[in-house]
């Protein structure tokens, strides 16, 4: 039995009435998060206790936490059964935080990979919110695409324990994080195809500091990290000494997932507010929806849309199935983060000058777009990954 809210239902049933649900998701993060964004976006104390706000009117209303694990708290909800809820969950950048679904990733990876000690210590209380987490995987002058060239190195002790010293950056949220995932070296050479492993950080450790914010296209939120001899249990150690990429692999898969779902989001977002406008706006020559060139721009960002949507829930289908979804999760990560920066730009064209200023979330959501097509491996990298991956079969 799954409990959302006071209301107990069974998972098997089509519970999860997926259209009212995503109904009532849209109403909350529209109605709650969404006013409440130049506060969250702003950080420190007053964007704390927003955010705790948030979180109780979400539990009361029986939003929390819809993906997470039903015996850590969360409703269960199934990934076939998220995805409708999560696109409107990710119209707001913080929807996922005030929901409390944002730690998905890690309390899987935690689930799966942690041991008793890491799993009994920390998953409840992610999953309720107390605890926040982070994952530091790309490194400064080291390619994100390159894993084999992480500096970072983890030694292993007399005692059991690790001592890792090294450098991270691009680390989202590292400043309100309890817990950092970290990737290191545990064994070989730089550039060696194995010796990778995560190891699971307390950011209150003695050696674990912020070394500063990285500004990305002018909004804070990414952090350079350092490691400096900081020592962690041995039972921090996740899955086996060396399988580091084998578990990244099995996250990227899911997190690129959950990213093209929320861009899904937003860019519909982008479009309804491109669309209000050109309803709204009038010059000497009527409302901006008479014009030609504002209906091309509603008729390819709609076109994008409605093309985009059904390549991410195929992924979605295929990762809910258990089956291979790598070239599935290829095309959808490049395909919505290109969509959301088509609408994203095609909605500040409409808007005008008002959509670079700071009135609407438009500079907001286009400035995701572009970073949408470098986050999570750049386009590049799914482009001939992709292809590859189709070209084996394909005779000589």
């Amino acid at each position: 039995m799954e409990s959302r809210g006071h209301a107990v239902a069974d998972p098997g049933e089509e519970a999860c009435d997926t259209a009212e649900l995503t109904e009532r998701v849209t109403d909350f993060v529209r109605r709650r998060v969404m006013p409440c964004e130049p506060v969250l976006d702003a950080g420190g104390p007053a964007a704390a206790a927003t955010l705790r706000e948030l979180r109780d009117q979400a539990k009361e209303n029986g939003l929390w936490a819809m993906p997470l694990p039903v015996e850590l708290g969360g409703q269960g909800l199934p990934l076939r059964h998220y995805a409708r809820p999560a696109e409107a969950e990710g119209a707001s950048d913080h929807g996922p935080a005030a929901l409390g679904s944002a730690p998905l990733l890690d309390v899987t990876m935690l689930q799966r990979h942690g041991s008793t000690r890491v799993r009994d210590h920390y998953l409840k209380r992610l999953v309720s919110g107390e605890l926040r987490t982070c994952y530091a995987m790309t490194e400064p002058d080291v390619p994100g695409t390159d894993p084999f060239l992480t500096g970072t190195r983890a030694v292993r002790e007399t005692d059991g324990s690790w001592t890792l010293t090294g450098r991270k950056w691009f680390t989202s949220s590292a400043a309100d994080a309890d817990l950092v995932t970290v990737l290191a070296r545990t064994d070989g050479n730089t550039s060696d195809r194995e010796g990778l492993s995560l190891l699971l950080v307390p950011t209150d450790s003695p050696g674990f500091r912020l070394v500063r914010e990285l500004p990305v296209l002018g909004a804070g939120g990414q952090w350079e990290i350092a490691l400096d001899q900081v020592t962690v249990p041995d039972d921090h150690l996740l899955g086996e000494r060396g399988q580091a990429l084998t578990i990244a692999r099995e996250r990227l898969q899911l997190g690129r997932t959950l990213r093209c779902l929320r861009w899904l989001g937003q860019t519909q977002r982008a479009f309804d507010l491109m669309c209000a406008r050109a309803n709204s706006r009038t010059g000497s020559r009527g409302p901006l929806a008479r014009h030609q060139l504002v209906q091309q721009h509603v008729f390819e960002s709609l076109l994008a849309l409605r093309t985009t949507r059904p390549l991410v829930h195929e992924a979605v289908g295929r990762l809910a199935s258990g089956v291979d979804a790598h070239i599935e999760v290829g095309l959808a990560k490049v395909a919505a983060a290109r969509l959301l920066q088509q609408v994203a730009d095609a909605a500040v064209q409409v808007h005008g000058a008002a959509g670079l200023g700071p009135d609407t979330p438009l500079p907001a959501l286009l400035r995701t777009g572009r970073t949408a097509r470098i986050l999570d491996g750049p386009d590049e990298l799914h482009i001939t990954s992709v292809a590859r991956r189709v070209l084996r079969d394909y005779p000589a």
